[in-house]
C-alpha cells in the first residue's frame, strides 16, 4: 500500500497535466481555487486507500485520471445552486424544510422590480430627504388588520422577542403554562422571554387555566399578560383556556398592565368558512381589546418571512425607536414581497384566492383528482417500469399551522417494477428539480394539491428520469 500511496503525483505535477487548463477553462476557475480542489482530492484519495474504502486496483493504474475526474464532479456540485428549485409532492402547504409559502406572481414581480432598481427604501420622494422603511407598508397593515399602528421585523420570534425587550423589560410577563410552546429548532416561549430580560410568571396547569389565575398573578410588578396562541399543536380532552375576551375585560380594571398575544400563524383570510381550521382572524383580535398582536408573514398570510406587529400606536411608536428594531428590520425584497400580498387582501376576495397559499389551502379536492388522473395518464403512457393509481388521502397545512386539520385530497400512488419506494424518493430527489414524496404502505405518494400545473411537464420528466 504505502508502494502504492508513493505514486500519488504532486500537485505541481498536476499543475503541468493539460487536464489541468481544460478544468480551469470548462468551470471558469483560476488556478489557486483549482488547485485547493486537486489538495483536498488527494487528500481524500489517501485516506479512502488507507481506510481500504477503496481497492487499490481501481485507482493505481491511473492515478492522475481518478483525480481529476473526482475534481470535475465536486467541482460541478460546488457550482451548482445550493438554494434549488423543488417539486413539492407531499400536499403540505407550508413545509417549513420546503420554504413554507410560495409567493404570488405580483410579489414576485415586485420582489424582482425592487432588487433590480434604486428605491425609496429610506427616502422621502415628496420631501426630498430620509424617510423610514417602517412608513412603506404601515398603512396597508393597518387597513388589513384594523389596528391603529403595526410595523414589521425580520421573523414572527423576532417580533416576540422586540416586544419582550422593549416592553416588558426586568418586570413580569405572566403566561399560561398550557402556552409555553416550542416551536421548530427548540426555540421556547420561555426561553425567549428569559433572553429578552423579561420575567416568566406561569399560570394555571398545563391543561387547565381560569381568570381568577391571572387575576391572582397580578402585582405591581406585573408588565404585561402574554396569549401565545397555540397554532402548532392542539389540547383535546379535560382542557380550560381563558378567551382573548375576557382577558380584554380583566385588562379594562388594570390599565397599566399590557395585554399581548403571540398569534403565531396570523390569519387576514377566514378558512373557516371553507370548513377549514378555526383560526382567528388578526383583526378579531384586536377588536377584542388586545394591545399588540404578532404574527408571521410566511404561514397563513402567504407571504414572504416576516415578524407582524399590529395594535395601539403608542406602542408601535415605542417598538420602532427601540434599538434592536434596526437590529431585526426586513430588507426592501421582503417588504417589496409584503406589500404585494397585503395589497392582494385589500383588492378583495379574487385576488386573495390568487395567492399560492390561500389557493393551495382552500382548493377543492375534485380539481385535485382530475390533475392526479391527468398524471397518472401520462405516466402509464410513457413508461411501462410504473403501476399508478389514483386514492383518496388528505393534506395537511403545515408550518406548525391548524394542527390535527386534514383537508381532503387525492394522490397517485406509485410502485417500480425494481425500484422499492424508498429507492425511488430517493431518485426522485435527485432530479432537477428535486422531486419530495412521501411514502405510503411502499408506495412514492404524489399529492396534488401542492402540485401547481405549470409543474406537471417537470414532475413527469423527474419520473421518468428516476426509471
Amino acid at each position: 500500500m504505502k508502494q502504492y500511496l508513493r505514486q500519488l503525483p504532486a500537485v505541481h505535477e498536476l499543475q503541468k497535466d493539460p487536464r489541468f487548463d481544460s478544468l480551469k477553462t470548462a468551470y471558469n476557475l483560476n488556478g489557486a481555487q483549482l488547485t485547493k480542489f486537486l489538495q483536498r482530492e488527494i487528500s481524500s484519495l489517501r485516506q479512502r486507500l488507507l481506510a481500504k474504502e477503496l481497492a487499490i486496483e481501481e485507482v493505481a493504474p491511473d492515478f492522475a485520471r481518478q483525480l481529476f475526474r473526482s475534481v470535475e464532479v465536486q467541482i460541478s456540485l460546488w457550482q451548482e445552486d445550493r438554494l434549488a428549485r423543488v417539486i413539492n409532492g407531499t400536499g403540505t402547504v407550508l413545509h417549513t424544510n420546503l420554504g413554507r409559502s410560495r409567493l404570488s406572481d405580483a410579489a414576485i414581480e415586485h420582489v424582482v422590480r425592487t432588487a433590480a432598481n434604486y428605491s425609496n427604501l429610506e427616502y422621502h420622494l415628496m420631501e426630498g430627504k430620509r424617510g423610514s422603511r417602517h412608513d412603506i407598508i404601515e398603512d396597508l397593515l393597518i387597513e388589513a388588520t384594523g389596528a391603529e399602528a403595526a410595523m414589521v421585523v425580520n421573523n414572527n420570534a423576532a417580533a416576540v422577542f422586540l416586544i419582550l425587550s422593549a416592553l416588558a423589560k426586568q418586570r413580569e410577563v405572566i403566561v399560561s403554562r398550557g402556552q409555553l410552546v416550542e416551536i421548530g429548532g427548540s426555540f421556547r416561549v420561555s426561553s425567549i422571554m428569559e433572553e429578552s430580560g423579561a420575567r416568566l410568571v406561569e399560570v394555571g396547569t398545563t391543561n387547565k387555566t381560569h381568570l381568577f389565575d391571572y387575576e391572582q398573578a397580578l402585582s405591581e410588578e406585573t408588565a404585561m399578560i402574554m396569549k401565545v396562541h397555540t397554532s402548532n399543536f392542539k389540547m383535546i380532552g379535560f382542557t380550560k383556556t381563558v378567551e382573548t375576551e375576557e382577558l380584554a375585560k380583566l385588562m379594562e380594571k388594570h390599565k397599566d398592565v399590557l395585554f399581548y398575544e403571540d398569534l403565531g400563524s396570523g390569519a387576514l383570510y377566514d378558512f373557516k368558512k371553507h370548513g377549514i381550521g378555526d383560526e382567528p382572524l388578526v383583526r378579531e383580535v384586536i377588536e377584542s381589546g388586545v394591545d399588540l398582536v404578532s404574527f408571521s408573514g410566511d404561514k397563513l398570510l402567504g407571504g414572504p418571512q416576516a415578524g407582524l406587529i399590529a395594535g395601539k400606536k403608542e406602542l408601535i411608536d415605542r417598538l420602532k425607536k427601540h434599538q434592536l428594531a434596526r437590529v431585526l428590520r426586513i430588507d426592501k425584497m421582503t417588504l417589496a414581497a409584503l406589500e404585494e400580498t397585503l395589497k392582494s387582501y385589500l383588492a378583495g376576495p379574487e385576488k386573495i384566492a390568487e395567492l399560492p397559499t390561500v389557493r393551495d389551502i382552500i382548493r377543492p379536492a375534485a380539481d385535485i383528482k382530475i390533475q392526479a388522473q391527468s398524471f397518472i395518464s401520462s405516466l402509464q403512457s410513457s413508461s411501462g417500469k410504473y403501476h399508478s393509481e389514483l386514492q383518496e388521502s388528505t393534506s395537511q397545512i403545515g408550518g406548525g399551522t391548524m394542527p390535527g386539520v386534514e383537508i381532503p385530497t387525492f394522490i397517485a400512488a406509485i410502485a417500480h417494477e425494481n425500484l422499492s419506494a424508498d429507492q425511488l424518493s430517493i431518485r426522485l430527489r435527485q432530479t432537477k428539480p428535486a422531486i419530495v414524496s412521501r411514502i405510503q404502505d411502499e408506495q412514492v405518494c404524489i399529492d396534488f394539491r401542492t402540485i401547481d400545473c405549470s409543474e406537471m411537464e417537470a414532475l413527469l420528466a423527474g419520473f421518468l428520469a428516476s426509471e
